[in-house]
């Protein structure tokens, strides 16, 4: 039985990645400090570790043997890391390092790094391309563009098989509903259940990119899977529609309120044209029959 290792996998996205890992065959050994993940997201089949990546030799052993390595364990959110710089860049990059140690160590055949669109800032051209170069906003999107290094050096130093996917503001079940930081439509979906007006940050005009957790789930397994990527190579994962926070807000219905705005990039929109070139993906979720799912789900 072929091994791999998530970290974060009792998080969000590494919850449902590590279902599908599981639905193939993989024996699954999850890192999870449980800081954002749930013990609830866990699937029983997988084999569980509560340990804090930011501890490298807690966590060498778990590498042994371990064919594929996914790495999407991080503290996430913009405005977490602003106002804590120093955690988050012990975690995001700290731990990342930690774990391509691990990885390279153990001898793992590939590395995926959960990279984010938030390297990109603010860009004066839409579509964003990954050939654009980085301007982050947040100690959140400088920790992540320097956990895309990591793995690129790792590539040519180590000869580790590296791949980094930047997701664009993913979406669906197992999403936080919780605290300041929740992403948009969990935080709306939250507020409709507690029959509170949505909140949107400044006039709502600013857009998103946002990207099915099944089809970021897909993204990962082919990343393992293909030929022509293993040397650092950067690809966005992104549906290649954006939709304005007001819309959003519109396709859940109900009452808004609006507050002040926030340090955040005005849009984004990726070209998601590499990501078929080089793994056969792309996006088959469609947000208008998605936000009608997770209405059923959550209302």
């Amino acid at each position: 039985m072929k091994k791999a290792v998530v970290t974060g996998g009792a998080g969000f996205i590494g919850s449902h990645l590590v279902d599908a890992l599981i639905d193939r065959g993989f024996e699954v050994n999850v890192i999870d400090d449980l800081s954002g993940g749930k013990k609830e997201n866990l699937n029983p089949k997988a084999i569980f570790h509560k340990l804090d990546i930011r501890d490298l030799e807690s966590i060498r052993s778990i590498f042994v043997g371990a064919k594929y390595v996914f790495h999407l364990a991080a503290r996430p959110r913009v405005q977490y890391s602003i106002e804590n710089p120093v955690e988050t860049n012990e975690v995001n990059a700290g731990g990342t390092l930690n774990v391509l140690v691990a990885s390279k160590d153990a001898g793992v055949e590939r590395f995926v790094y959960s990279a984010s669109s938030s390297v990109y800032g603010d860009q004066p051209v839409m579509p964003l391309k990954e050939e654009m170069s980085a301007s982050p906003k947040s100690p959140y999107g400088l920790q992540k563009y320097v956990g895309e290094l990591y793995c690129q050096l790792w590539s040519s130093v180590y000869g580790l098989q590296t791949v980094s996917l930047r997701y664009f503001n993913v979406y669906g079940t197992r999403a936080s509903l919780e605290g300041a930081y929740a992403l948009v439509i969990a935080r709306f979906l939250k507020q409709r259940q507690e029959g509170k007006p949505m909140t949107i940050t400044g006039d709502g005009t600013q857009t998103r990119d946002f990207t099915h957790v099944n089809d970021v789930v897909r993204a990962n397994l082919l990343a393992v899977e293909s030929q022509k990527v293993g040397q650092g190579e950067v690809l966005n994962i992104g549906s290649g529609r954006n939709f304005s926070i007001n819309k959003i807000a519109e396709f859940i219905g109900g009452p808004t309120e609006y507050i002040p705005p926030r340090l955040e990039p005005h849009d984004t929109l990726a070209d998601n044209s590499r990501a078929f070139e080089l793994l056969g993906w792309s996006p088959e979720v469609k947000m208008e029959e998605a936000i009608e799912e997770l209405k059923r789900a959550y209302l």
